[in-house]
């Protein structure tokens, strides 16, 4: 089969043995794929991480149980022991020998096929096309807000960047109730936001107001900083990015303000999946541009393009 693989200096094209699945696990047909600005990060060097690349993705099942041959799916990027105490409590996600699809021990989706435990599995309801379901993965990622924190309705909530979560958690805070103001550097994406009544400001015209809630989206090691000082004495801080870069860190603001710091990772799939059924989130409009499998690598490069948004891989 293709697949996109990482040696730890370059991203190529190459052909690969089809995975064969464990008793546990099913074999997918990738039909389209994601880039995620997380495997631009792991190229850069995040996670050391050598192998296939991607995470977000939806297919069909082609070998494992037979009750879901041709089913089409998608799923959940943590794949657990589902033996620990960890996974005991619940916090399979966080399953400290979990191995995670395409960034940490297990390959991934930029391939013609992937294997992916079945408890991980997900049906795409049938309303929902292919090139829609990819996106349940980090719109789960986006309600994995609401799972850790309150919010109010009405309650005033910062979104800091542009990039697709920010606009996909932009629009969950909204469905939540929340007033939602959205930071970015690009005006055509933050045009996605102002069709749906979010309002917006370039950072360039931002003029920061301390806020109760604040989602760290910008995807850069300098987003931490901006946020902390947007957030205001006793608030509540969302952390959303992951970078290869490590930067010095001045923990003193928090101290002295007490602001709460929430990592936020992965999310819940089934209120993802309900939202792309319904339409309530539009996700259509983050999509700019699409490869086949073939060309991954300048699908790499395009989705690291300043101002650029959603990057689909096509594998059929």
């Amino acid at each position: 089969m293709r697949a996109l693989h990482f040696d730890g200096s370059a991203a190529r094209v190459v052909d690969a043995p089809v995975p064969e699945p464990d008793l546990d696990c099913a074999l997918v047909r990738v039909s389209v794929a994601g880039v995620c600005n997380t495997d631009l990060e792991l190229v850069r060097g995040y996670m050391g991480f050598r192998g296939i690349l991607g995470h977000e993705f939806a297919g069909s099942i082609a070998g494992g149980p037979e009750d879901w041959r041709g089913q089409r799916v998608v799923g959940e990027i943590n794949f657990a022991c589902e033996s620990c105490p960890t996974c005991a409590e619940g916090l399979k996600r966080h399953c400290p020998s979990r191995r995670v699809m395409g960034i940490l021990d297990a390959d991934g989706a930029f391939a013609e096929y992937v294997s992916v435990p079945v408890s991980n599995l997900h049906p795409i309801p049938d309303a929902v096309p292919d090139d829609v379901a990819v996106f349940a993965e980090p719109l789960a990622a986006a309600f994995e807000i609401l799972e850790q924190v309150h919010v109010a309705p009405g309650q005033d909530c910062l979104v800091l960047g542009d990039g697709k979560l920010g606009l996909l958690a932009a629009q969950v805070l909204q469905l939540a109730g929340a007033r939602v103001v959205v930071v970015g550097k690009h005006a055509h994406k933050l045009d996605v936001l102002r069709k749906r009544d979010i309002q917006t400001v370039l950072l360039r015209d931002w003029r920061p107001a301390r806020t109760s809630l604040v989602v760290e989206a910008t995807g850069t090691a300098r987003g931490f900083e901006a946020a902390v000082a947007a957030t205001r004495p006793r608030g509540t801080l969302v952390l959303k990015s992951t970078v290869a870069e490590r930067p010095a860190v001045d923990l003193s603001p928090l101290v002295i303000d007490e602001i709460r710091v929430v990592g936020s990772r992965c999310g819940p799939f089934p209120p993802a999946l309900r939202a792309l059924e319904t339409g309530s989130v539009d996700v259509r409009s983050l999509v700019c541009d699409r490869f086949p499998l073939a060309e991954a690598p300048r699908a790499l490069e395009r989705a690291g393009e300043p101002g650029a948004l959603k990057v689909l891989l096509e594998t059929a």
